[in-house]
């Protein structure tokens, strides 16, 4: 989980969107429906590249925030194809800000194995007509950081209330990077668009501070009377005791598997943080398969697969 200053200001210009867009194809053969794969799938990865000449990082970053310094969609496939995972949710780098070029790279040269969440510029007039094109390059959500302060204003800001309208209309996820103290926040958007798809981000964060605390996990909760509200069960190094193999975790899975259910949840890595020290790709993923004896296997089959497949691929 890579975590930017929630607050930091989202609306530079320095990488005009439009600009990065203009050489990428505007429709991509195998994107409306998708190839009929089986396997799992991974929702969140980053990936990156160690060139950044051609691939400028935005302002604000320096080189030395890449760590590790290259996330390539070869290095990805080193670690998730040993373990049977082949198709993958590629999220935006923060540190490329609107310049989403390397992750729709990727996208088009493996159309049938990734699908992409977009950060864009939701402040610009023409916001909607780029979703709506990007729909047509493999992107099939775009992510937002959510903190309190950032949240409370959405509901006042008319871009943002473009942006949630618009994602409803294209059937785009509107994917959150949450901190717990955004999700009332949270439930209030959705409340003003319930028929927007919104994907939670690594348990809401819950946990990132070492303790899970019941009230973090009930504001959690009751964002499940939202039928179109889904939850990932992911960045298992960064919650909790933020050791293998993750036990510590598994009264929260269990509650939300309770909660909403396993058709509303999806695992998720978070590479390439989850592969780094002491941390593993196979912990990662053995936790859901493996180590939790209330998960039934329909419960697996929807939080290793078919909830990801039905956000993001249909």
């Amino acid at each position: 989980m890579h975590l930017p200053a929630l607050t930091q200001d989202l609306t530079r210009r320095h990488f005009v969107q439009a600009a990065a867009l203009s050489a990428l194809p505007v429709l991509m053969p195998g994107f409306a429906k998708g190839a009929e794969m089986t396997g799992d799938i991974d929702a969140h990865v980053h990936v990156w590249t160690p060139d950044t000449t051609a691939y400028p990082l935005a302002p604000g970053f320096e080189k030395s925030s890449m760590k590790p310094l290259s996330f390539t969609p070869d290095e990805l496939f080193a670690e998730c194809r040993p373990v049977g995972v082949n198709r993958i949710v590629l999220i935006q780098m923060s540190f490329y800000q609107y310049d989403n070029r390397y992750m729709l790279e990727a996208i088009a040269k493996y159309p049938d194995v990734f699908r992409g969440v977009a950060v864009i510029n939701h402040d610009a007039s023409d916001a909607c007509d780029v979703m709506r094109k990007l729909a047509g390059q493999g992107v099939t959500g775009f992510r937002l950081y959510a903190n309190a302060k950032a949240v409370e204003s959405w509901s006042q800001s008319e871009a943002m209330q473009k942006m949630w309208k618009c994602a409803a209309e294209t059937k785009q996820a509107i994917c959150l990077l949450a901190n717990p103290d955004a999700l009332p926040g949270i439930h209030q958007m959705c409340k003003q668009h319930p028929e927007t798809k919104v994907v939670v981000d690594h348990f809401g964060r819950v946990g990132i501070d070492g303790t899970i605390r019941s009230s973090d996990l009930d504001n959690l909760c009751r964002l499940a009377e939202f039928p179109k509200l889904f939850v990932k069960t992911s960045a298992f190094y960064a919650l909790g005791q933020k050791q293998p193999p993750y036990l510590d975790l598994a009264p929260m899975i269990r509650r939300l598997r309770d909660t909403f259910g396993a058709a509303r949840l999806m695992w998720a890595s978070d590479c390439p943080f989850q592969v780094q020290n002491e941390h593993s790709y196979a912990a990662s993923i053995s936790l859901i398969r493996d180590r939790l004896d209330f998960l039934t296997p329909d419960d697996k089959t929807w939080i290793l697969r078919k909830t990801a497949e039905q956000v993001y691929w249909s």
